[in-house]
């Protein structure tokens, strides 16, 4: 009978022992079965394993028996030599956390949370009414960083893990997580995302210490060091610049980017001097974030030289029966344009003319506009006509000019009416620049603009529009999204068309709204013409909505709970 090709497992060394030396794994040994596998050193042996004894046959002869009594002898000869290493010096304990714990119940919905994560990822198929727990995590991780709860210390494990997972989690995660947190992420690979930014670092000095404020400027982390400016921007700017200052010429490009970004807080005229300088900077986004700070700056020399520009570009025709704009777009883009900031090469796909025309309307302060005018307000401006087709690119370029500025009129006026349709509005039809223009307005007109927009629009465009409002979902918002879902249904629409809009009502809607959506609950009858088995769909969604609402209440209801939490610190 042939012997069959061997394929034995693959020798391998202990898990708690080193890789055998190649000066031990040559040196000769007997086999306790007499030839098989006398002198065979433990690199032939894993050669032949891999290869198979019939390719690759022991030195000392035998098949896949010696061969396996060959290694089990290595093995052996190296653990009964092994000497004990010396023990690791222990850890130093965690630090404590002052918070208090959290409530029974809330810490075994947290258990819950946590758990649902890995069975939901394999779940897939049709979602049934029940909740979505892992949506929810985030809402529960924020309501419970309010509260001030510390995590409890058998949860940080899973709540690593989760933020490992979801980005969008971190945050929150190793907020609850806590110091704690932190100190544990230091023990395991997976969890080093936690240490990022803030990875040991030295708590900050205080602003007032200016000995100390100097030295971890001069000495300390990037991490340390960002969290630094940061704090002494909010208490003193002046002091934070001139900080930023003794160290600029020699930091690394992404970092002076970084620290530049902080300006943001506390931007003033005082600033514009280094804004300035920056404009030169050898790193193209820097020069590009110094011309967005300086144009945020309606006063500045910047902002003029733009203004200036602009106007140059952009003017009031009275030839005709009726104003209009005129646009000339510039025909060059010359040094002093690039020295502040106008990037000459335009994406693929776009006019050299027209990009160079927007990145001046966007750097123009918007308060320069009113007087090139006749001293018309925003909304009068934007409904002017616009000559030989350029006001898709002018008013792209006003909205990006309003969310630089944070100019609520502006954005208003570029929402336009919200009943109108988008694309014969006065401003963008684009749903990506509306979403940031909303972001500008204060919330409640926020919110009103988009339930005005549903019940005129429906859902199908509403979905980015949705993303920037204030949770839970103010009254007139939440019944607007609730009623044009209740529409598509008895219009026979897939509900699967809209399941994202349905997932960010359960998340976002006001959860005291459940009971009066209970009556959504039922099942109809199919209309005509509705997709076969739709209206089953459309049933579990609603049901699930409300599930998800109570649930979200008993969760609230949970966090605010008088019971008293475990001391889990033992």
């Amino acid at each position: 009978m042939p012997t069959p090709t061997t394929s034995a497992p693959t020798p391998t060394t202990d898990p708690a022992l080193p890789p055998p030396s190649p000066s031990s794994s040559r040196k000769k040994t007997s086999s306790p079965t007499g030839s098989s596998g006398h002198g065979v050193a433990w690199e032939d042996l894993v050669t032949s394993a891999l290869l198979g004894t019939d390719r690759r046959p022991l030195e000392t002869g035998g098949g896949p028996a010696s061969l396996l009594d060959a290694a089990a002898l290595h093995t052996l000869r190296r653990r009964a030599g092994l000497l004990p290493a010396p023990a690791p010096a222990r850890p130093e304990p965690a630090p404590a956390d002052p918070r208090p714990p959290l409530p029974v119940s809330a810490r075994r919905r947290l258990t819950q949370l946590l758990a649902d994560r890995s069975a939901h990822s394999v779940a897939g198929g049709r979602r049934g009414t029940a909740p979505d727990l892992t949506e929810l995590i985030p809402q529960w991780l924020t309501t419970a960083n309010t509260r001030g709860f510390r995590a409890p210390a058998t949860l940080l494990p899973a709540l690593l893990d989760a933020a490992r997972a979801r980005t969008d989690l971190r945050p929150q995660a190793l907020a609850f997580a806590g110091p704690r947190g932190l100190w544990l992420a230091r023990f395991n690979p997976d969890w080093r995302f936690a240490l990022r930014g803030a990875s040991g670092a030295a708590r900050p000095p205080g602003p007032a210490d200016s000995d100390a404020v100097r030295k971890m400027w001069e000495e300390g982390l990037f991490a340390e060091r960002s969290v630094l400016l940061g704090t002494v921007r909010k208490h003193d700017p002046a002091a934070a610049l001139a900080l930023l200052s003794t160290t600029w010429s020699t930091e690394r490009a992404e970092d002076r980017l970084v620290f530049l970004d902080a300006l943001r807080a506390g931007l003033s005229t005082a600033d514009e001097g280094f804004l300035e300088q920056a404009l030169t900077d050898r790193s193209r986004n820097v020069r590009a974030t110094a011309s967005e700070l300086l144009s945020a700056l309606p006063d500045s020399a910047f902002a003029g030289r733009m203004a200036a520009r602009a106007a140059s570009c952009v003017n009031l025709d009275r030839t005709g029966a009726d104003a209009a704009i005129a646009v000339e777009a510039p025909h060059e883009c010359d040094a002093a344009m690039r020295r502040d900031g106008v990037a000459p090469a335009p994406p693929s796909g776009r006019g050299e003319r027209s990009w160079w025309l927007g990145q001046l309307v966007e750097a123009t302060p918007l308060t320069a506009w009113p007087p090139r005018f006749g001293g018309r307000a925003a909304r009068e401006i934007v409904e002017l006509p616009v000559a030989d087709g350029w006001a898709e690119e002018l008013h792209a370029a006003w909205c990006r000019a309003a969310v630089r500025q944070r100019d609520p009129e502006w954005a208003r006026a570029l929402l336009g009416t919200p009943s109108a349709p988008p694309a014969t509005g006065p401003g963008t039809a684009s749903l990506a620049e509306r979403s940031k223009l909303l972001a500008v307005l204060p919330e409640p007109q926020r919110s009103d603009w988009v339930a005005h927009f549903i019940a005129a629009h429906g859902l199908s465009e509403a979905f980015q529009l949705l993303g920037v409002c204030a949770v839970p979902w103010a009254e007139p918002l939440g019944r607007a999204a609730v009623d044009a879902l209740d529409i598509a249904r008895d219009g026979g629409s897939y509900p699967w068309s809209f399941s994202g809009v349905m997932g960010l009502a359960e998340r976002c809607l006001n959860p005291a709204a459940a009971d009066r959506l209970e009556v959504l609950t039922t099942t109809p009858d199919e209309p005509e013409g509705a997709s076969p088995g739709a209206n089953g769909y459309w049933t579990e969604a609603f049901q699930r909505l409300v599930s998800t609402l109570r649930l979200r209440s008993t969760m609230e209801a949970e966090l605010v709970g008088d019971e008293k939490g475990e001391d889990e610190t033992k």
